[in-house]
């Protein structure tokens, strides 16, 4: 299907948003909100990357930005719901329009803007990351990092998916090479104690991450582009992660569901992008004025 995007970009972008012009976007946005004392942060893929830009040279190894097409489609944030009219006057004083609302389930968890020269969309979600096979709660959790969510939370938000795509495998690790696992959450590291009180609470959610994280440790003993060293690191990094799952007490309602296991559906199913996301977003930008 056609991309319907408008195409007002320099030439020299052959059709691709460069990734530093997503990351200067995101920044800009997020010191607008924050000198407006709005609490929106970021999530996603780009806010890993921005969190690991003292990393680049171990990011170009990885191949992530070699993939075919634009390495990021869109900027995503998460705020509260009593904070979505300050948001909608951010991103209207920088010359968003937000997308017209909508019955979708997920849609209704969110706000979708689109950049007024049609590069690109910024999706905000509100309370919690709804549109994922595990949703996440970020309430009360918007103060922790100046930029995004926890650390330990863009990690879930990524070990989630339970189609885990080489991208997804290959964020984790950027982000698991540029920041410590420790037991207590604090700034620019990875909380051992988030992740097992999130995955001791839903054994689904503990299925799909811990399968995840598995299939990267044994991913790593294959990656040619890391060192022994790295691979090594990376390698008890994941370790520490998937024992602190395991080890964890957890709650009846997760021994309970265990006992069924995988035979039923463990998981939320996610709208496609042609109902939330991708091309889908851009025809309801040509179909219909946005709303302001």
């Amino acid at each position: 299907m056609a991309d319907t995007r408008p195409a007002e970009m320099p030439a020299e972008w052959a059709g691709k948003v460069p990734t530093q012009v997503f990351i200067d976007e995101a920044l800009t946005i997020l010191r607008a909100a924050s000198e407006t004392k709005v609490p929106l942060k970021m999530v996603g893929g780009l806010a890993i990357k921005i969190h690991s830009l003292n990393e680049e040279e171990f990011a170009k190894r990885l191949g992530r930005s070699a993939e075919p097409g634009q390495e990021y489609s869109d900027i995503d944030f998460a705020t509260y719901y009593k904070s979505r009219d300050g948001v909608r006057r951010v991103m209207e004083s920088l010359g968003y329009s937000k997308r017209p609302s909508t019955m979708s389930t997920s849609a209704s968890q969110r706000q979708i803007y689109f950049h007024s020269k049609g590069w690109f969309y910024v999706d905000v979600f509100w309370d919690m990351l709804k549109a994922a096979n595990h949703p996440i709660n970020f309430r009360n959790r918007l103060a922790v990092d100046a930029v995004s969510i926890p650390l330990s939370d863009l990690l879930l938000e990524k070990l989630q998916i339970v189609s885990f795509s080489k991208k997804d495998m290959l964020d984790s690790l950027l982000l698991l090479k540029a920041h410590t696992v420790t037991v207590k959450e604090g700034l620019e590291t990875i909380s051992t104690d988030r992740v097992a009180h999130v995955l001791s609470k839903d054994w689904g959610f503990w299925y799909t991450v811990t399968t995840n994280l598995q299939g990267i440790k044994d991913h790593l003993k294959e990656m040619s582009v890391l060192t022994t060293q790295e691979a090594s690191d990376l390698s008890s990094k994941v370790e520490k992660l998937h024992d602190v799952a395991n080890a964890v007490p957890k709650s009846l309602r997760w021994k309970l569901r265990a006992i069924i296991g995988p035979r039923k559906r463990w998981y939320n199913p996610v709208e496609t992008e042609e109902t939330v996301g991708g091309f889908g977003i851009w025809r309801l930008r040509e179909e219909g004025r946005p709303s302001r």
